[in-house]
């Protein structure tokens, strides 16, 4: 087959219109045309009146396509790339020792899912509860502000994305597509087939549950293994080399090949790592609030008089300014026609984050408006960073009247210094609740300095971000993770062999889709060790 880019055509174009924009561009006939599948289609909203759809499609044809290929002037045309997944490995036929994987979130579920098919019938240990479990007890928490440590936002299967707008795009150079591999999977386990295409793929929460199951049933089938409710608290270290570890109920794994995919809240886990002698690293991060407008402001600022095509669907936005000071702000995990959701996972603490259903049909837009902060902003030790963390949740939580109801602020009260009084358009949709008061006393100075001069920055890129009635949601903390483990070539930690630090936690990855694409690279440095051990 070929592949064609870059073919633009208007947003309400009929089928025809592709067929010949097509056959113009490979100069061929409709007789010569056998079949087109779209790889990929975006739009370009530069001109938010008169919007255009960008096709990339892999084109069959009776003619040659090394001819096609050679003689097209075109560089938007060439051989379409081998995308299929080929795994590395195979199990030995006697496999003398099970691989561990702990953490059931994208990344450790792709970790499993691999060595699975792989033949290593992997053991996976998830802290959390089984995805519909901890879904009652998340809501629980929303509706009743009854806090299960071990199963929330944070934890369980399907880690923290499963709640969230189930973004799949990634901006990682993914030369091997593992990525296609990813998304393959999520499909056959419910996903729409759309996510194979569209330049900004997403699922949502309810249709992420059902795909989460259906992912580890297929686990299950190949002789892998869950365990849910079992939390790791220590690590069996001898000489440098892993060898197993002890769950909180005392009972102990051996394993010499084991994968850390803990995500980046694991706060007990990553003391335990520390004591152990891991070593890791703080890392920089980002704080700030979550923002709400109605996304038929957001949809207006964006796509003018197109505002509510279905192709288009809610719109978003993705939005940097780098300070007078040298901080940048930006926006992040942006949910359009969604909900700003309690993401606590710890006791006498406050934290925001942002989800949306695949329809993203609630009222509001909701993203977390961000500093990014660095090790110099929390000397000390590798947690000093995770503690910074928890001074703020916990003082947001003092803020909200100490009952899990986050602190909240009009964006024009914000800008002008003075503590919000009552609401104005912009209804909350944080559960369990909100107290208006002065945010200024949420964030480090630094941070409160550098979010007022964003703002009204943004305001020039999106008509309304800087509305009065906007409202502004403390705290959002957990926009990654506070260290990074490192690993070596191998994918083992550079002083602990067999332990594998992988995904949003450890510092390789930022969303579902990367953090995914880590756990196959870690499961393939696991199969290929585990078979050079076994020769």
């Amino acid at each position: 087959m070929i592949r064609v880019s870059n073919i633009k055509l208007p947003l309400d174009h009929d089928e025809q219109a592709l067929t010949d924009a097509i056959l113009t561009t490979l100069d061929i006939t409709a007789a010569q045309l056998v079949g087109v599948e779209i790889r990929r289609r975006g739009y370009d909203a530069r001109k938010k009146n008169t919007i255009f759809l960008i096709y990339t499609l892999d084109i069959e044809t009776t003619i040659n396509t090394a001819l096609l290929t050679q003689h097209a002037s075109n560089q938007s045309i060439r051989q379409t790339p081998d995308m299929e997944y080929k795994f590395v490995a195979q199990a030995p036929t006697h496999l003398e020792e099970r691989p561990l994987v702990i953490g059931f979130g994208p990344c450790g579920l792709l970790t499993g899912l691999v060595l699975a098919q792989m033949g290593y019938k992997p053991l996976i240990i998830e802290r959390g509860k089984a995805v519909r479990e901890r879904t009652k007890d998340t809501f629980g928490f929303w509706r009743q502000k009854k806090l299960n440590p071990e199963s929330n936002v944070q934890f369980g299967e399907g880690g923290a994305g499963t709640f969230s707008d189930g973004k799949l795009s990634t901006q990682i150079k993914d030369p091997k597509q593992y990525g296609r591999k990813v998304l393959s999977e999520f499909v056959e386990a419910g996903a729409p087939e759309e996510i194979m295409y569209v330049s900004k793929p997403h699922i949502g929460t309810f249709r992420l549950v059902s795909m989460v199951e259906k992912m580890r049933a297929k686990i299950i089938e190949m002789g892998g293994e869950i365990r849910f409710s079992a939390r790791v608290d220590d690590l069996h270290i001898e000489d440098g080399q892993l060898t197993g570890v002890t769950l909180a109920s005392g009972e102990t794994i051996h394993s010499k090949h084991v994968a850390l995919a803990i995500g980046h809240s694991a706060r007990d886990t990553f003391q335990m790592l520390l004591d152990k002698g891991v070593y890791m690293e703080a890392k920089p991060f980002s704080v700030g609030f979550r923002i709400e407008h109605e996304q038929s402001l957001i949809d207006r600022a964006r796509f003018g008089k197109n505002a509510g095509h279905p192709i288009l669907g809610a719109a978003d936005y993705k939005l940097v300014h780098h300070c007078k000071g040298g901080r940048s702000v930006y926006s992040f995990c942006m949910c359009p026609g969604g909900t700003v959701v309690a993401a606590s996972s710890e006791e006498g603490r406050v934290v925001t984050n942002g989800m949306s259903q695949y329809s993203r049909q609630e009222r509001n837009a909701n993203s977390a408006i961000v500093v990014g902060i660095d090790p110099s902003d929390y000397p000390g030790n590798p947690l000093a960073g995770m503690d910074f963390q928890r001074q703020l949740e916990s003082n947001a939580y003092l803020m909200g009247g100490e009952n899990y109801d986050a602190p909240a602020q009009k964006v024009g009260d914000f800008l002008k210094g003075r503590s919000s009084e009552e609401l104005g358009d912009v209804q909350p949709s944080f559960k369990p609740g909100i107290k208006l008061t002065d945010l200024s006393q949420a964030l480090p100075d630094f941070c409160i300095e550098a979010l007022r001069e964003a703002i009204p920055e943004f305001n020039k890129q999106i008509k309304g971000f800087a509305k009065d009635d906007a409202l502004l949601t403390g705290v959002e903390t957990r926009t990654s993770s506070p260290v990074s483990i490192k690993r070596g070539y191998d994918m083992q930690s550079i002083n602990t062999r067999g332990l594998y630090p992988a995904g949003e936690g450890a510092g390789y990855a930022g969303g579902i889709m990367s953090a995914a694409i880590d756990g196959i690279k870690i499961a393939e440095a696991i199969a290929l060790s585990i078979n050079e051990q076994q020769v």
